[in-house]
């Protein structure tokens, strides 16, 4: 993992959002993990930026989303799935079917978890993403106030 520093917030999101518009130039079908939660959303907004200045195109991202509240469906205020479009997803020219984000509403935690690793399989097993590291297992919450996290994922 390569840990970069910042002087500050503004300066993190902008590297952050560097670095992902990069990894899409060069990869135009790149599959993304993105991350919910305050840490991020200075990043998706560069993003739109320069997605509304003609500077990057997300239409041919994949985008796995890491992470979602066990039994909440996804037009919940709290879902990670509205968050991110509200954030992010309505924002950009990123195809509704290439946006995974966890389906929280699914309280069968075994099969969300295996439906959502064999998904993780289909787009490739090595999912670039900026936030978080997480191991080939799979973890689930049994509470709202904690996400459900699957795996796997890379770090830069």
């Amino acid at each position: 993992m390569k840990i970069i520093r910042t002087t500050d917030y503004r300066a993190m999101s902008r590297k952050a959002a560097n670095i992902i518009s990069a990894q899409i130039i060069m990869k135009p079908h790149a599959v993304l993990g993105l991350a919910t939660g305050s840490t991020p959303v200075g990043t998706y907004a560069q993003l739109i930026d320069w997605f509304n200045k003609g500077d990057i195109d997300f239409s041919e991202v994949t985008t796995i989303n890491l992470d979602e509240y066990r039994g909440l469906p996804r037009d919940h205020a709290q879902s990670y799935w509205r968050f991110m479009h509200e954030k992010f997803f309505d924002h950009i020219n990123v195809r509704p079917d290439c946006v995974h984000v966890p389906d929280g509403s699914d309280l069968d935690a075994k099969r969300a978890c295996e439906s959502y690793d064999a998904l993780l399989r289909s787009v490739g097993a090595l999912i670039y993403s900026s936030w978080a590291s997480a191991g080939m297992g799979t973890s689930v919450s049994t509470s709202p106030e904690t996400p459900l996290r699957w795996g796997p994922t890379a770090s830069i």
